[in-house]
């Protein structure tokens, strides 16, 4: 094998590490260094962490410090099967002290070095939250409902559905995926979104689990770096029927089961499933909400009909018995006045 003689030391060596051989090559080497003093930008808001000349979002406060020493953390470039141990200790809440230590194998020799570091946490106002405060939004998305005006349980379920997608969407780095204000009107609700894109996935996400339909239109605000900017409207309009509304639709009175990109229900008089599309509904008539129907007593069973009190004139009449009928006389049962007369469900519960 091939030799040549350390400038160095003048020994000879088969190899020549950094232009040394290996012992005096590692006479000097250091495994491992970090500066003494370090500082983590943390968002006094929401606890994003600027890092990289962008905001991003960890986990803890000691997660935010563990990174920012992770990040500023030197390992020489020849070190192999490299462990890292960091312990971070609070001693105010802006000052973190930060016990390192490395694990590498070099030169067929296991190092171990420890450090000590101290992170210094400055708190300051992210971009999204710097947005928010200041009312920024790209999108207005208007939430309404065809032919009436949504319920206090639709709202409160379409909020649901809009803070899933919110946080899905910052957890893919859209920090424009906020709510800047909230306008409550008479016909329903405003909401003022930082990201047309998320308001988009918001109308999507809410007309696939509870049905209607959306629109878009763009509004031009001016100019910015050379290029048009825009705000988008969304009109977002819920069905005019959900789940428990019971209609008139072709001679059929329907119960609402479930009203999404196909509206499914049950047909009261027969117990027939029935299933149409919401454009098939054109026409449909509202005739009662299940838990807004009275409830009557039971009086006696004939064969294929019962005798119900009248819940109007508490008259005693006979009406035919629903498909799956299973009440005790003397009962408490849900009756509907329609176009056929009365007619009583299967149950209260729906």
């Amino acid at each position: 094998m091939n030799s040549t003689i350390c400038p160095r030391c003048g020994n000879q060596t088969h190899r020549l590490f950094d232009g040394r051989c290996k012992s005096c090559f590692l006479e000097n080497f250091v495994l491992a260094e970090i500066a003494q003093v370090l500082h983590a930008k943390i968002c006094s808001g929401c606890g994003a962490r600027y890092v990289k000349s962008k905001w991003v979002n960890y986990g803890s406060l000691e997660d935010v410090v563990v990174h920012t020493a992770e990040d500023a953390l030197f390992v020489h470039a020849m070190a192999q099967d490299i462990e890292i141990y960091i312990q971070p200790r609070a001693m105010t809440p802006y000052l973190y002290k930060v016990h390192i230590e490395v694990d590498a194998m070099l030169l067929d020799e296991m190092f171990h070095q420890e450090l000590e570091t101290e992170v210094r946490i400055l708190r300051e106002s992210c971009d999204m939250c710097s947005r928010i405060s200041g009312g920024y939004f790209e999108a207005i998305i208007q939430i309404r409902a065809t032919n009436r005006i949504p319920g206090d349980d639709e709202q409160k379920e379409c909020m649901g559905i809009i803070n899933d997608v919110l946080e899905r969407m910052r957890h893919k780095g859209d920090r424009l995926a906020f709510i800047s204000n909230t306008l409550e009107i008479k016909e329903g609700t405003d909401l003022y979104v930082g990201s047309s894109n998320a308001a988009r996935h918001i109308c999507k996400d809410i007309n696939s689990r509870m049905g209607g339909s959306f629109s878009e239109s763009a509004t031009l605000q001016g100019r910015k770096d050379g290029k048009d900017v825009y705000r988008i409207t969304f009109s977002l309009r819920l069905p005019e029927f959900m789940p428990g509304d019971i209609i008139e639709h072709k001679g059929k009175i329907i119960e609402i089961r479930r009203f999404a990109r196909h509206v499914t229900g049950t047909d009261i008089e027969t117990g027939a499933r029935f299933t149409a599309d919401p454009d098939e509904l054109e026409g449909a008539l509202l005739v009662a909400k299940r838990k807004d129907l009275p409830g009557t007593t039971l009086v006696a069973i004939e064969n294929n009909d019962i005798l119900v009190l009248d819940p109007d004139t508490y008259e005693t009449v006979t009406i035919r018995k629903p498909p799956m009928f299973n009440a005790p006389e003397g009962s408490d049962i849900a009756v509907v006045r329609t176009s056929k007369g009365l007619i009583a469900l299967a149950d209260l519960s729906g």
